[in-house]
């Protein structure tokens, strides 16, 4: 398979693997291929079964999740990721694969006894209990990154050294075996809320991303937007953003979602006249907003209904309005970008049979559906096994499309290996849960940073942004969301901001940490099809993304951008406002309306458009009319600068 760029689907991967460390997994030959093939078939059906009928407690359950998961990773990832090249499993990986196993199932065996000797364990629990938190961060950092481990690692120290802390981190320290015992044999540590989410809900729907992207939904993604969007003004960059919003649906990891969308869409965009940089940036810019689009949300979703107690649905609905802000907000700047330039749309013959395309329109049924079941309040466990169900049977409709047995086993097995870097995450996270819960930390850091801010709302707010985009650096959306939302979100909660703003506070900028310098994965992945400056492109994404930014000081201040407190007219009104300010926003960043805008009509346009994002009918009286100056004063220099033209001539 190649693109239109003739990037093969080798040099792809190779990309993939090396911005997303998730997808650096061992290509294996031979007996391990079919060993590692059938566990990942296997680890599906008995994800399917437990949701379907099998009825057995968390805690049998969660090592089982955990003994797959674990058992898997150090088979198919390598301690080095330039190992990773290596088909040949070594003796290391099988023995550690094996001890993931058997400490996961010592629950199972296990289970009665230990239940009973809850807080008396035996020295032959301490040693497994060891061994599970010495394998959950190694895995962590074979799949997930160093981050993570770092943090789990400095979480774990910090629960023993308690008494030597300094300041108001002091607490009273906790003994190894307690440390152990609590963050392995009870549900509030590796086993907890975390793992649960991923042993159900995520799983699930990960397997329905796979099994959509088997009847090529991804693919005909591409071609619908090129349909919708392809003969617009500056058609390429305005498919980018419409693809990858699309592609966020199915997606979970931004790197992904850049390279098989940006491998067609970026040289198509450099073809047209766009800058290299910009190009790549809006490619980056829009497959991170991916992870922030309804309903699946790169997963997170699922976690922070768990974390903050909710309705999967209310954090859905509270997410949508934002999520399309953050694409009204790059589409209108490639607009105004391909209107700077005088760039065009495709032309018809650049362009697939819009009747072809319509024609497999049934492709989006699958996802009609799975929204549908939800919105139904069919849990979502259901929803996803309805959604993978619908997948086969809507793929049956054409011969193209049609799944057999070996393409069902092979969305098995591919559901399973994209799973495994959410079990690592969500197991090593349980760690830092874990300790959390243990030593109080979450509500002393909320302190710290308060204290830190003088107890000033927007200082905390800034804090709190910084820590979440550190603590987002390099870390995939689940591991990403449990981090921050456990470290930087309890402040937020305690000055008195609504659990759902605060959580989605720092998870937008854990999110955008993907595009933000210095590490920007999502960026330097674009840069790389490219070849643009990746410092740079980093840059043009984070001016892209001006709306992730906004967003989340506005409905932390005002929950009404997220549909909080709200009638259905208000949150029309909310819609319609919030877009016509990104418009100007857009425009001013751009320095574009009908003409090229001077410094003041930049201004006017910028303040105008915050204004009119901000929910308040002084503020949206007052946005509005600066837009317009804005515009007026734009559209009368065009006027000028046409009749002076028509004079010359």
């Amino acid at each position: 398979m190649t693109t239109s760029n003739n990037m093969s689907q080798q040099e792809m991967d190779d990309l993939i693997a090396k911005y997303d460390k998730e997808s650096a997994v061992r290509q294996h030959v031979g007996p391990m291929k079919w060993i590692t093939f059938c566990l990942l078939v296997l680890f599906s059906i008995y994800q399917l079964s437990y949701s379907l009928f099998l009825t057995i407690p968390p805690q049998i359950h969660r090592p089982l999740h955990l003994a797959f998961g674990l058992g898997l990773i150090y088979l198919l990832y390598a301690g080095r990721r330039k190992n990773n090249a290596q088909k040949k499993v070594g003796i290391v990986n099988i023995i550690l694969s094996l001890l993931s196993i058997g400490v996961s199932l010592y629950w199972v065996i296990d289970y009665d006894n230990l239940v009973l000797r809850t807080g008396n364990y035996t020295t032959m629990d301490m040693i497994v209990g060891g061994l599970a938190i010495l394998l959950v961060l190694e895995a962590a950092r074979r799949v997930v990154g160093l981050p993570i481990t770092i943090i789990a690692s400095v979480f774990l120290l910090y629960t023993y050294l308690g008494p030597y802390m300094p300041g108001f981190l002091e607490h009273r320290g906790s003994g190894v075996q307690r440390i152990i015992g609590h963050s392995y044999f009870t549900l509030e540590g590796i086993l907890g809320t975390p793992l649960a989410v991923s042993s159900t809900f995520i799983f699930l729907f990960v397997l329905f991303g796979a099994f959509l992207e088997k009847t090529g939904v991804g693919e005909y993604f591409n071609d619908l937007s090129l349909v919708i969007a392809g003969r617009r003004i500056g058609g390429p960059a305005k498919v980018a953003v419409f693809s990858s919003a699309l592609q966020g649906t199915i997606s979970g990891s931004s790197v992904a979602n850049v390279v098989t969308s940006g491998a067609f869409t970026i040289p198509m965009m450099k073809r047209l006249g766009y800058r290299p940089e910009f190009a790549a940036a809006v490619e980056a810019s829009s497959s991170t907003g991916g992870q922030i689009m309804p309903p699946v949300m790169g997963a997170a979703a699922f976690l922070m209904a768990e974390f903050i107690g909710v309705p999967y649905m209310e954090i859905v609905k509270a997410a949508a309005l934002p999520a399309i802000l953050y694409f009204v907000g790059i589409w209108i700047m490639t607009h105004f970008e391909a209107k700077r330039l005088g760039l065009r749309g495709l032309s018809k013959e650049e362009l697939p049979d819009k009747k072809e395309v319509l024609k497999k329109a049934y492709l989006l049924l699958p996802i009609v559906i799975i929204i549908t079941a939800l919105m139904m309040n069919i849990s979502a466990e259901r929803s996803a096994i309805i959604g993978i169900v619908s997948c086969v049977v809507v793929g049956a409709f054409r011969k193209e499309t049609r799944m057999s047995i070996t393409d069902i086993l092979e969305a098995f097995a591919s559901g399973a290996k994209v799973a495994l870097g959410v079990v690592a995450a969500t197991a090593c996270a349980g760690i830092i849960v874990g300790t959390v819960t243990l030593t109080g930390i979450g509500l002393k850091l909320a302190n710290g940073l308060i204290d830190l801010a003088g107890g000033n709302l927007f200082l905390t707010l800034f804090f709190t942004m910084i820590a979440s985009l550190i603590l987002g650096m390099g870390t995939p959306t689940t591991a990403n969301y449990i981090i921050t939302s456990t470290i930087a979100a309890p402040a937020l909660v305690k000055l008195g901001i609504p659990e759902v703003a605060a959580h989605m506070f720092t998870f937008y900028f854990g999110i955008v940490a993907d595009i933000t310098p210095p590490v920007a994965l999502a960026a330097f992945a674009a840069s790389g099809i490219a070849k643009s400056k990746p410092m740079r492109t980093g840059v043009e994404s984070t001016r892209l993304a001006i709306a992730a930014f906004m967003a989340p000081y506005i409905f932390v201040v005002s929950p009404a951008l997220l549909l909080i407190d709200t009638t259905f007219l208000g949150s029309v009104w909310v819609m319609i406002t919030s877009i016509l300010g990104m418009i100007g926003v857009g425009a001013g960043l751009i320095g574009f309306w009908m003409s090229k805008m001077n410094p003041l009509e930049r201004i006017l346009a910028i303040a105008g458009g915050v204004l009119a994002v901000i929910p308040g009918i002084e503020t949206d009286i007052a946005g509005i009319t600066l837009i317009a100056l804005s515009f007026a004063f734009s559209y009368y220099k065009s006027r000028k600068l046409k009749q002076a033209e028509q004079v010359s001539l």
